[in-house]
């Protein structure tokens, strides 16, 4: 139960009790068009509008139908997906298989395949097997683009240089050398004012450079280029768009039902991965740009979105559509704050292709192919290039890229899945595992997947340890299947019944494993061991392995340091350290504990942490609490990486807003979380004591010569809450407060949370019901946590249990 304002207390009095982390109630809503939206709407209109007639280009499509999908699928992806600053288009990733697909079956039925296509996106949303999508390996999806990327511009290079592309990369790298010797002269130069335009728009510098870049750089490109060829007179073919009373629409299905199915079962997934890339980029854009709150993307909802948008858009004739990650990180980066940016953006198009035909008819196709094949060399990306390399998947990725540009875009990423797995396998069997004798031990390095395939080399290298040796077994890799295991915990045993001592290190798959310690330090006849996770343990860090894991190996280094010193005994070779004296901290323990959490917590939380770096944070709570080194919060509250948000400093105290201009610290992290972050619950967390209230006690009116006493003024009002007796005062629900440092304790917790409904955002999301204060309470001694409850007069800090107890019977 939380600490409520008083204007709420009537609320909980008639028994409505409200989870921390329940939804805010629905309200109406009200169409309203923010300024913001409006400007970015333009913005990405700008950038849009000659792009999607260089896609309908390449493709050999209408031109037309480049506007219609720019139009229609942005307006319904933008109404019903789950993005909300995602913009919708036609996408170069697409233009391969559309253009096959238009030359082979003709437009109507590529039309019908867009349709059948955006039926299978909404079956797949409604699945809700979006996230799924993003399990494809980086190198692939990278890989993808990059083929895709080739493909498109050696075929717009034909137009650059004034002919007609080729139906394949082959046919048009062969076609080439006779192309070159039959240039069009002023098509060539319309295309190179294009791409110099376009490259060097934003390398612009100073001043000049600033204002420029208000105009996006494919718009310029193509005034530029239009202008230049309208004075210079030059006769180029140019944008043909026909009457709109001739524009074709969708058709039934002509051709053989395997290539057709192929051909939907490619748009599908690569529409829906391009979809669902950029809105997971575009919900990092958002999450760091600042300003107002966006909430994050529906990855199901979008899906299906962007389906409903595939189906209208080949319904009216347009091409296929995605969320398209230019347009759409500009619409962040313009500071659109809703989805009405793109569905305003769709008005714009809309309008241009009915009003503004005959300013559009003059752009020379040589322009358009230029800015094509830019994007197409684009998506060649150098960083991505880089990153796959850095992880030893530039194989997958060159396959894939390569099997793409030759093969096509689904016969490729095929290929490209078999190298991912062939690649994966290869390491998956190839598990280096090594034996040495340093000092008298025996040391066993196994690096790699350890599998059944590893079975038959770990047997023989574990058999070359004498009866009776000591021996460390150092499991380097991530994953120790059963097989493997039990292979290895079979000889263990045997081994440390003949004698022997044993030490496995490397926390994999519920091993048992200590701090990297010799192995001599353990008597003969023993095996080394702790309360690692189980097999099957949540590798992705859950509350009982993240938490478990730390704290096993600080045990076991903690009996070792006591056997050492001779500290008693314990059975299995493993010394309790009773009372033992903890060594001074040093630089000694920062590298081991680092080391520690390398190789036994590192593989535990990557797979999180890597999802949490790709996505970016997003905590459903605010946790302020004492600087106190016992109060490990993550330990107390069972949370993972990416779950809190926490504050912490002397005394968890809250100043209020504008008493101390030097004190903005923990107002900037509240405002943050309340309105970047959008937490749902702020948690202020006292503890047993707690130095900063035993100074408060202790202090002398007036003194406030240092940094820690001038701090410790923010906490008067608790002091003073203590003693004056305006307060009831504050008590646990199984006994009173043991002392007067227990009691202010208490206080402080309940007086911080009105210091924090001072505070705007609070007191905003309060009234608005999407955030709950609540205030805890942690006894060092007990490790037990309390909540405090609302009560009629007296703050009250409840058990935990009993208050979990409470909360479920009132609901």
């Amino acid at each position: 139960m939380s600490a409520c304002p008083p204007h709420r207390a009537e609320a909980h009095k008639a028994g409505r009790i409200h989870r921390p982390h329940s939804p805010p109630p629905g309200r109406p809503r009200r169409f309203r068009i923010a300024p913001a939206d409006l400007s970015a709407s333009v913005t990405v209109f700008l950038i849009s509008l000659p792009l999607s007639l260089g896609i309908a280009l390449a493709t050999g499509a209408p031109l037309q139908a480049g506007l219609v999908a720019a139009a229609v699928g942005s307006l319904v992806a933008g109404r019903l997906g789950g993005a909300p600053l995602t913009v919708s288009g036609p996408t170069a990733g697409l233009t391969v298989v559309t253009a096959d697909l238009i030359q082979q079956y003709g437009w109507r039925t590529t039309c019908a395949v867009t349709i059948l296509a955006g039926v299978t996106q909404v079956a797949l949303g409604w699945l809700r097997v979006a996230r799924t999508a993003l399990a494809v390996s980086p190198a692939i999806v990278h890989g993808m683009l990059a083929g895709i990327g080739v493909t498109i511009a050696v075929a717009q290079l034909h137009i650059v240089l004034g002919g007609t592309p080729q139906s394949s990369v082959l046919d048009n790298l062969r076609a080439l050398p006779a192309q070159l010797a039959d240039l069009h002269p002023g098509a060539l130069a319309v295309s190179a004012l294009t791409l110099v335009v376009l490259l060097g728009w934003s390398r612009v510098p100073g001043r000049a450079g600033r204002i420029l870049r208000f105009v996006p750089a494919a718009l310029a490109a193509m005034l530029t280029a239009t202008a230049v060829a309208l004075a210079m007179g030059l006769r180029l073919p140019r944008v043909d768009l026909p009457s709109w009373s001739n524009h074709a629409l969708a058709g039934f299905p002509e051709g053989p039902a395997l290539p057709l199915a192929a051909a939907v079962l490619t748009i599908t997934l690569v529409g829906g991965v391009e979809t669902l890339l950029s809105a997971v980029a575009v919900d990092k854009i958002a999450a760091t740009r600042g300003g107002a709150p966006v909430p994050r993307a529906d990855l199901d909802r979008e899906l299906r979105g962007q389906g409903f948008a595939n189906m209208a858009s080949g319904t009216l004739g347009g091409l296929p559509v995605t969320g398209v990650a230019v347009r759409s990180s500009a619409n962040a980066r313009s500071g659109a704050v809703s989805r009405n940016s793109a569905m305003l953006h769709s008005l714009w198009i809309a309008a241009a292709a009915l009003l503004l035909v005959p300013a559009l008819e003059l752009i020379p196709l040589a322009a358009l192919a230029a800015l094509v094949m830019a994007i197409g060399i684009q998506m060649v990306s150098l960083h991505h290039i880089r990153t796959v390399n850095r992880h030893r998947e530039a194989l997958v990725y060159a396959v894939t890229a390569v099997a793409v540009t030759f093969l096509g875009v689904l016969e490729g990423v095929g290929v490209g899945v078999a190298a991912a797995v062939a690649v994966a396998l290869h390491r998956l069997t190839h598990t280096r595992i090594t034996h040495e004798v340093s000092g008298g031990v025996h040391h066993v390095h196994v690096r790699g997947q350890l599998t059944f395939l590893a079975v038959p080399r770990l047997s023989r290298a574990l058999h070359l340890v004498p009866e009776g040796a000591d021996a460390v077994v150092e499991l380097h890799g991530s994953f120790v299947d059963h097989a493997a295991y039990e292979s290895l915990e079979d000889w263990r045993n045997t081994h440390v019944a003949h004698g022997g001592s044993v030490r496995l290190t490397g926390l994999r798959a519920g091993l048992a494993t200590t701090d990297a310690t010799p192995a001599k330090s353990a008597p003969a006849g023993t095996a080394a061991i702790d309360d690692t996770p189980a097999p099957g343990a949540d590798p992705a860090g859950s509350p009982s392995t993240s938490h478990k894991a730390p704290s096993a190996v600080h045990a076991a280094r903690e009996a070792h340091e006591a056997h050492e010193a001779g500290h008693g005994s314990g059975a299995g070779g493993v010394r309790e350290t009773g009372d033992a004296p903890e060594p001074p901290p040093s630089d000694h323990e920062l590298v081991r504990g680092i080391s520690a959490f390398q190789r036994d917590t590192a593989p535990l939380v990557r797979r999180r942490l890597a999802r949490l770096a790709r996505e970016g944070q997003r905590p459903a709570q605010l946790f302020l609490t004492c600087a106190d080194s016992r109060l490990v919060t993550s330990m107390i509250t069972s949370s993972r990486p990416g779950d809190l948000f926490v504050v912490r400093n002397v005394g968890n105290l809250v100043p209020p807003p504008g008493e101390d201009p030097g004190d903005d610290s923990v107002a900037a992290a509240i405002e943050y979380a309340v309105d970047v972050l959008r937490v749902r619950s702020i948690t202020v967390c006292g503890h047993s004591g707690c130095g900063a209230m035993q100074a408060l006690i202790d202090s002398e009116p007036g003194s406030d010569g240092t940094p820690l006493q001038r701090w410790l003024r923010h906490g008067l009002p608790s002091l003073r809450r203590m003693t004056s007796g305006s307060h009831r005062p504050a008590r646990l629900a199984s006994r009173e407060p043991a002392d007067a440092v227990e009691l202010l304790c208490l206080t402080n917790v309940a007086q911080q949370l009105e210091h924090l409904m001072a505070h705007e955002s609070v007191a905003r999301a309060v009234e608005q019901g999407r955030l709950e204060l609540t205030g805890m309470y942690f006894h060092v001694g007990e490790a037990q946590a309390y909540l405090l409850t609302e009560a009629p007069e007296t703050p009250v800090f409840a058990h935990v249990r009993e208050t979990e107890a409470d909360l479920t019977g009132a609901s």
